[in-house]
């Protein structure tokens, strides 16, 4: 949807004549034109997808807009003059309805904290804005903040601008490092942006003054870029709060720079999150990186348990919560790379350390084991490097045990000399794999086609999963087989859709929520993935990537990213309870621990998962023979 950079003079006179921004006065409305940007569109095209609405208000100019819930079948048309999207769409369709260009036409757009901005000062506007008003209620304490649950807010869902808490402060790169102190001491904040031709350059914060000025007994009269972090790490508007604290908590930084495009709507730090269980993640990853030892590590991580109860507590998605917990996982890993070649030196050639299984799909839990491997390259000679990788990944491997992370059983592991191999092999095993599904190739395949580089070269592991991927879309033989392979994990019901308990073992007269239930859902959206050629990992993104390339259609997907949700919360939310009493957390369910409504949902999604495994079934049946 190509844009206008500049806006035409009658702009601001098409504003005064549109209803709710005639109540402003002139200089306000010129003031309110400099935000908006202009787009135009052809008839046909998606202005704001499922989702999307609250991200932005938009003012039809010209032509005509409809406005739909799909899901439905709901629609209305909009003129010139109307607005729609965050503000004027009412609460109830907000989050459901879908923008699409009836005809050909032009939008003007407004960020979402811009006009809340503008509201807090003319609220006379929020008469015309119905679901504006949540927004304009005060907040309360972060201590006060609670649901109707009892549970401390939780800011996870929420778009990172709603975290916007005032205007970017921004310099030139020129400034002096002196004047630029100065400034964030008058204005006491903690980071200010360079800008270059209104372009983010740069990033400078308390920290760097500390570190890289008056450590190093600086000249401050120099550039501020000469110490500024350039490029800086940024963020969407629109993406939800936890990816900010996944940023953070994955690269050890406290600021991150909030983007409308190519405009900066202002910064985010760790401080911004100021719900305990969120901001947690952030400072567990910071002090996990502190460590210069192996013990060290080993004694915060008693520490990722109380997260997830935390993260519990605060009734985070079960995809959040994957994706903080996985994150812990990778802060470990990383700094046990870091320690290992510490003590051995740095590595004779190149390599990738690289996550298998659940690290890969960014669904962990507290309770994990690990799965990994490492991909060297072709440079490998046994002789020259073999002892040295040996070595380094025995050393991550039992570190990460140490940390709680136990050995897989199936000895899985970079530590392993089979999944400790140049390019080359590995290529070849994944063609044996692929053009022989043997049982112990489609259990293999279970592991190593969920696959996620950790540290070094990624490159490595690109090539490869694409060299896989190719191999395997369309091939219906072996995806015969990986279904067959997948219907081997049933979801728990009876002839009659009741739940069906197990009988014996370990755990009598509960629910296996891991391999009855998620693991289910995770073999048939890679099934999905590899039919589909696809190369992301996650479940939720799979299923949600593979039904845009036709491999399941739209509803499915989302019943099933429904159930993977679902059950994924019953098994965070019943694994803190066993933490919370000193248990250690495990898989398994008893009924009594849910309420009806639950009870009820459960078999809704194990059926929504035994459906489409059966659906599945008959797409692939004879294709193995």
């Amino acid at each position: 949807m190509p844009s206008t950079p500049k806006h035409p003079p009658q702009f601001s006179s098409q504003l005064s004549r549109q209803r709710v921004f005639a109540q402003l006065g002139a200089k306000s409305r010129d003031t309110l034109a400099g935000q908006f940007t202009l787009a135009r569109a052809t008839a046909g095209t998606t202005l704001l997808a499922q989702g999307q609405l609250p991200s932005r208000l938009g003012l039809i100019l010209s032509g005509s807009v409809r406005l739909s819930d799909p899901d439905l079948n709901l629609s209305v048309q909009l003129e010139a003059g109307d607005l729609f999207g965050f503000g004027a769409t009412p609460a109830p369709q907000l989050a459901t309805w879908q923008a699409v260009a009836a005809t050909d036409c032009e939008v003007a757009w407004l960020p979402a904290q811009a006009l809340a901005q503008l509201c807090t000062k003319h609220a006379q506007l929020a008469y015309f804005l119905p679901s504006l008003q949540p927004v304009l209620q005060p907040q309360a304490e972060p201590n006060q903040r609670v649901n109707a649950s009892g549970n401390a807010l939780n800011l996870l869902g929420t778009p990172v601008r709603s975290l916007i808490k005032r205007a970017p402060i921004t310099l030139p790169p020129e400034t002096s490092i002196q004047a630029t102190a100065e400034l964030m001491r008058d204005l006491r904040v903690s980071s200010v942006l360079l800008i270059e031709q209104d372009l983010l350059f740069g990033l400078v914060t308390d920290r760097d003054l500390r570190n890289r000025v008056v450590a190093l007994n600086l000249d401050i009269t120099r550039p501020v870029a000469d110490i500024a972090t350039l490029a800086p790490m940024t963020l969407s508007a629109n993406s939800p709060a936890f990816e900010a604290l996944l940023l953070m908590a994955r690269h050890n930084i406290h600021h991150v720079p909030v983007m409308e495009g190519d405009h900066i709507l202002g910064m985010v730090t760790t401080t911004d999150l100021t719900e305990q269980h969120s901001t947690s993640a952030v400072y567990l990853a910071g002090d996990i990186y502190k460590q210069t030892t192996l013990n060290g590590l080993k004694n915060i991580s008693t520490r990722v348990k109380q997260l997830q109860q935390h993260l519990a507590a605060a009734d985070a998605s079960a995809y959040s919560t994957g994706h903080i917990i996985t994150a812990i996982t990778d802060a470990f890993t990383t700094r046990l790379i870091h320690l290992a070649e510490a003590q051995l030196g740095p590595a004779p050639i190149d390599y990738v350390w690289v996550a298998a299984g659940s690290q890969a799909r960014n669904e962990q839990t507290a309770k994990s084991d690990q799965d990994n491997c490492l991909i060297l390259d072709d440079a490998f000679d046994e002789a020259a490097h073999g002892a040295y990788f040996k070595a380094f990944s025995t050393f991550v491997c039992d570190g990460l045990a140490e940390c709680g992370y136990i050995h897989c059983p199936g000895d899985m592991m970079a530590m392993t000399d089979t999944w400790r191999q140049p390019r080359r092999v590995w290529a070849e095993y994944f063609r044996k794999w692929v053009d022989s599904p043997k049982p112990k190739s489609l259990m293999l395949t279970c592991v190593f086609f969920d696959l996620r580089a950790i540290h070094g070269q990624a490159e490595l592991l690109d090539g490869l999963r694409q060299q896989v991927v190719q191999h395997t879309k369309g091939n219906s033989l072996f995806l015969a087989y990986m279904v067959s392979n997948a219907l081997k994990h049933r979801p728990p019901l009876g002839m009659f859709g009741q739940i069906t308990l197990s009988r014996g073992g370990e755990h009598p007269h509960t629910i296996d929520l891991k391999h009855t239930g998620i693991v289910p859902i995770v073999d048939l959206a890679r099934v999905y993935a590899l039919a589909a050629g696809v190369t992301v990992a996650n479940t939720h993104d799979r299923l949600e990537v593979s039904a845009q390339a036709g491999e399941v259609t739209e509803q499915s997907a989302r019943d099933l990213r429904g159930a993977l949700e679902f059950l994924g919360k019953l098994r965070m939310a019943h694994q803190a309870r066993q933490m919370a009493q000193g248990q250690a957390p495990d898989n398994f369910l008893a009924l009594e621990e849910l309420s009806n409504f639950e009870r009820s949902h459960l078999k809704e999604a194990f059926s929504v998962v035994q459906t489409l495994q059966g659906v599945l079934g008959q797409r692939y049946a004879g294709g193995r023979f």
